[in-house]
């Protein structure tokens, strides 16, 4: 298979250590400004009772931010099963705490992959930028008012268990990849920009997630990519991702409040997570250099699997027969075309490979 070489990765190797503990003060300088920024909200707006009104959510987050920056999930991949389900919270909050706490714990996690000169795919990644920052703000602007709250629960819940059941059949081959398929500027421009604009619109909009993992299912399954380059880019676009969408909605709330109203209680709960998933998303990305991936990986698809089973628990009040026959055709077709994409990137590789 030809391959990319990991530039990132073999830059660092070779680069003094004096060079990356000077980058790594950039890092301790955002920690520096975000600790200063929450600590002044905190005691101008006397927050002091969140913490006794909202510490389950900090605890449930710093699990989450450890999943953030250590896979291709973000943090609202706890956030939001734990708020709408556990909490009974509106779907719209659990997307809007997503957003919001995503912003600070995977930008968190994304500068210090840039400090450490991690490997990103940057031809792909620059694409799916573009895509998500037309993508997301449309989606909240007009796609995620007319998502009826079940169908955007069942939506989060059916596209984790997909990828938790596409990581059961493949952790040991894909945990084993390396390099990354050289494909050509026009695929990675096209995959990029639809998965921007497709998960922006329709994924990020109503549930608060789900873009990083479809960058990372693109580039894994298609482009057969190492790890190592993947869950740092998708580290990225989701991080991005988040920053549009919370400053989508906080623009179109001051504009519209009437229309675009932000979810009651979301300041109460960022202030308790943030300051734990500021670090919780970094230490993520430092703790899989340790921690073999196959076993975060297992552990979190085994998760996935657990909120869908919830879900459907949960809600089995409103399900009827033709919705769960949509759930289970949803999540019969997305495996299927997982696998296509699973065998396509086998033979262009063989190809190159040939």
């Amino acid at each position: 298979m030809y391959t990319r070489p990991l530039v990132g990765a073999v830059a660092a190797e070779i680069e003094p250590s004096s060079r990356t503990s000077n980058r790594v003060r950039y890092f301790l300088l955002w920690l520096g400004l975000f600790y200063t920024t929450w600590l002044i909200i905190l005691i101008v707006g006397s927050h002091f009772e969140v913490f006794r009104d909202h510490w389950a959510i900090g605890v449930a987050m710093a699990l989450g931010s450890y999943f953030a920056g250590s896979t291709p999930m973000g943090g609202g991949t706890v956030g939001f099963p734990v708020l709408v389900l556990a909490f009974d919270e509106p779907a719209s909050m659990g997307r809007d705490f997503s957003l919001a706490i995503q912003s600070i714990g995977m930008t968190s996690a994304s500068i210090l992959i840039f400090c450490t000169r991690q490997s990103l795919e940057w031809r792909m990644l620059r694409w799916a930028l573009v895509g998500a920052t037309l993508g997301v703000p449309l989606g909240l602007m007009f796609i995620a008012l007319i998502v009826p709250e079940l169908y955007a629960k069942l939506t989060f819940a059916t596209l984790w268990a997909s990828f938790g059941m596409l990581h059961f059949a493949k952790v040991g081959e894909i945990s084993r990849m390396s390099g990354l398929t050289n494909m050509s500027e026009r695929f990675d421009a096209i995959s990029g920009l639809l998965v921007g604009l497709f998960a922006g619109a329709f994924v990020v909009s109503t549930t608060g997630v789900g873009i990083d993992m479809l960058i990372y299912i693109v580039l894994v399954l298609m482009c057969r990519a190492d790890l190592r380059i993947a869950i740092p880019t998708s580290v990225v676009l989701m991080a991005y991702a988040s920053v549009v969408g919370i400053a989508t909605q906080f623009s179109l709330a001051h504009l519209m409040p009437e229309r675009y109203a932000l979810s009651p209680g979301l300041l109460a709960n960022w202030l308790v997570a943030a300051p734990i998933v500021a670090l919780g998303a970094p230490f993520g990305v430092v703790a899989c250099k340790v921690i073999p991936r196959k076993v975060t990986l297992l552990i979190v698809s085994g998760l996935c699997l657990v909120q869908f089973a919830w879900t459907l628990y949960h809600e089995r009040a409103s399900l009827n027969a033709s919705i769960v026959a949509g759930v289970v055709i949803a999540l019969l077709l997305l495996n299927l075309v997982f696998m296509l994409m699973y065998d396509a990137g086998r033979r262009m590789a063989g190809t190159q490979h040939g």
